[in-house]
């Protein structure tokens, strides 16, 4: 089968296509699917880049969430069967390739209404928008929440969701396009924030946030604390650095900063995503938003463009039948 390879790791460079691979053997509680379409997170870039802190060994495919068809299921699956239009937020063999194993725990099946491109934009950006309002935060109806950063994937499924479970939601983006897409998606109300001056402008709106989702603290941790309500929740998803923050904020407020890495969830909070993020598909609310599909040889383009595009609007996908 065709597949990206990595053997070291380190620039984009180290993407490689590799055209004879052996189509990964499937485990007794695992799936085999003919992958469709995998999604492109930025953690794919820190991984290849050997920045982040959980590595697999060399080589590896990379690529978590990925959707298709299932070719094969374990002797021990039995809400899977061969045919079935699936999509998983974990791959045992790596989903920039033609065909993935998945552990079936991990497996959706995949609603008609769904194609293929906007299956692969569920995995990771889905279960980390529940983990991120639901497990982390503790999210309440009625409380509001604002999503910094929330034209991307992670984001537009943030705002699905808050939306769902009742909560007042505030997007910011950096691009009228982007801006757009948050009010389209359901957010009540959008700032740009690259204007200056849209902090006081968020404040004069809403005077704080019960609950903030934080895409790049190292530029908006401070701010985050700024507009936090007293006992609100701020809860970091993405840092791309360091920044210098004023620990009295937190005390002033008794605010919490905490930290969302969907590597490190325990199989509850996976099932329990699990759960809420299959109800979403049945009910209508989980709709992936693909901004753009590169074929399987492009992976390179797309691990440049998912760290560097500005104003990004939703999630970048490999079309792994083209």
């Amino acid at each position: 089968m065709r597949a990206i390879r990595v053997t070291t790791f380190g620039s984009i460079e180290n993407l490689k296509l590799e055209s004879n691979v052996p189509v990964p053997v499937v485990g007794k509680r695992e799936v085999l699917i003919k992958v469709n379409a995998a999604g492109v997170n930025p953690v794919d870039t820190y991984i290849r880049s050997g920045t982040f802190s959980l590595l697999p060994e060399l080589p590896y495919t990379p690529g978590s969430d990925a959707s298709g068809v299932v070719e094969e299921v374990g002797s021990e699956v039995t809400k899977f069967k061969k045919g079935d239009r699936v999509c998983t937020v974990r791959s045992v063999s790596g989903s920039y390739a033609e065909y993935a194993t998945a552990e079936d725990k991990y497996v959706n099946h995949l609603s008609d209404k769904l194609s293929f491109a906007q299956g692969a934009a569920i995995g990771i950006p889905y279960y980390t928008a529940v983990k991120a309002l639901q497990i982390r935060a503790k999210a309440r109806p009625g409380e509001s929440c604002l999503i910094h950063g929330a034209s991307g994937a992670v984001g537009i499924a943030a705002i699905q969701f808050a939306k769902a479970i009742g909560l007042y939601v505030v997007g910011t983006a950096g691009t009228k396009e982007g801006m757009a897409l948050v009010k389209n998606t359901g957010a009540d109300l959008v700032f740009n924030h690259k204007e200056e001056g849209y902090i006081k402008a968020v404040q004069a709106a809403i005077v704080g946030a019960d609950i903030i989702l934080e895409m790049l603290a190292n530029v908006n941790l401070q701010k985050d604390l700024d507009l936090v309500n007293t006992r609100g929740r701020i809860v970091v998803i993405g840092c791309r650095g360091s920044i210098e923050i004023n620990p009295r904020s937190t005390m002033a407020k008794e605010s919490s900063i905490m930290g969302v890495n969907l590597m490190t969830a325990t199989d509850e909070d996976l099932q329990e995503a699990h759960r809420v993020i299959k109800a979403g598909i049945e009910e209508g609310w989980v709709e992936p938003k693909v901004s753009t599909t590169y074929p399987l040889g492009e992976a390179k383009t797309a691990h440049h463009d998912v760290i560097n595009n500005q104003g990004t609007t939703g999630k970048l996908v490999l079309d792994t039948t083209k």
